[in-house]
């Protein structure tokens, strides 16, 4: 008897254990990404709240001194990032309403990326950037899950996996001089809805 009720306890051990993994293995991208959405829609960085389907750009400023003070109640995500060479370029893409057209200037051979990740898996599925799609200007069209419009012309596409989606986008600067110009070349970099 003694030895039935230990292999009971074991199965029920056991199960629970499988149940707890699967359970953090499912909910902990969800988790990891939280305080950056809740740092991005909520508070804000530098003037507040940044509205879903906006991109947020570092200023020059912040990027120059990190320990700027920000306003009461804004988010620090980025103010003691530890990239100290790219202005940030961040925003929460909500494509539940229709695609998102995702431009970028032509940055003249600087470095930038902009990374999309899934928000529900925690990965990266596309990145526009210098290494991977070079440093001409560029119009994105930025899908969701089975929408099957008709891709203007000279835009690419992008299917996003998922609904939403955390935009990180980073522009080279090659020293507090060049911050500025780093700016203004990240601040042309902007999302907007699809028209039609």
């Amino acid at each position: 008897m003694t030895l039935q009720i230990g292999y009971v306890h074991l199965i029920i051990v056991g199960a629970f254990v499988v149940a707890a993994w699967l359970l953090a293995t499912y909910l902990s991208p969800r988790l990891m990404l939280l305080p950056y959405k809740r740092g991005i829609l909520n508070q804000g960085i530098e003037n507040g709240p940044i509205p879903v389907n906006t991109l947020y750009v570092q200023s020059a400023e912040l990027f120059v001194n990190p320990f700027t003070a920000l306003p009461a109640g804004s988010s620090k995500l980025l103010s003691y990032g530890t990239n100290r060479d790219t202005l940030y370029v961040v925003g929460w893409v909500d494509l539940s309403k229709g695609p998102q057209v995702l431009t970028v200037p032509d940055m003249g051979g600087r470095y930038y990326s902009v990374q999309l990740t899934d928000p529900s898996k925690n990965t990266n599925f596309s990145y526009v950037g210098t290494r991977t799609t070079g440093s001409a200007a560029g119009t994105y069209l930025i899908t969701g899950p089975g929408w099957t419009g008709q891709v203007p012309s000279g835009m690419r596409q992008i299917s996003s996996p998922n609904g939403a989606v955390l935009v990180a986008g980073r522009v080279f600067v090659q020293d507090y001089a060049d911050a500025p110009a780093a700016y203004g070349m990240a601040a042309q970099v902007t999302l907007a809805p699809l028209a039609g």
